[in-house]
Parts: structure tokens; C-alpha cells; sequence
């Protein structure tokens, strides 16, 4: 059960998101506009969590997505819904801040 909650929050196994920022990875922000407004990670995309449903079409499944917030919590969601909906290579950055150095 832990595991479980841990791979859910994207505490599992280590990800090497600079590297799926050089396949082409595109980094899900899924904060709200104006959270979004006051800092997030360049070259991101900012698709808030309560719309991310209806926008799914914005985001190509053919690319990794990594999603982020503030915490981790809302990303996890994200994830959750990408999965769901036939997004295959999905990770949950946790925060947009640990996501920073990614710049694009």
C-alpha cells in the first residue's frame, strides 16, 4: 500500500527528467493561472487541473509529459487523468520548483 501511494505521489523509483526533457518531454503545469503567473518553470504549459479534461487535446500523447504543481498532489491528478485517457508515458515531477533547472 505504500509503494502504491508513493508511486502515486511520484515518490518511486528515481526519474531522469532532464532526460526526458531531451526526448521532447513536455512539463504539464496543472497550478492555476494566476499561480502559474507568479513563477513556473520556463517553456512550460499551464493547463489548471479543474479544466485539464476538457484541454486534453492541447497535449500530444506521442511525447512524455511530466506534470508538477505546487506540492505534488495536483500533478498526481493530472497524472491520473493523462493515464486514463491514453497518455502512456506520464510522470509526476512533484513541484514545479525541483523542476526548475529543466528550463527549456
Amino acid at each position: 500500500m505504500l509503494d502504491t501511494i508513493k508511486k502515486l505521489l511520484g515518490f518511486g523509483s528515481k526519474v531522469d527528467y532532464a532526460e526526458l526533457i531531451k526526448r521532447g518531454a513536455i512539463i504539464l503545469d496543472v497550478r492555476s493561472k494566476s499561480e502559474f503567473a507568479g513563477g513556473h518553470v520556463k517553456g512550460s504549459i499551464n493547463i489548471p487541473l479543474d479544466t485539464l479534461s476538457e484541454q486534453l487535446a492541447k497535449l500530444k500523447k506521442d511525447k512524455p509529459v511530466i506534470t508538477c504543481c505546487a506540492s505534488g498532489m495536483r500533478s498526481a491528478g493530472a497524472k491520473s487523468i493523462l493515464k486514463q485517457n491514453g497518455f502512456t508515458e506520464v510522470y509526476n515531477g512533484g513541484s514545479w520548483v525541483k523542476l526548475t533547472h529543466l528550463s527549456k
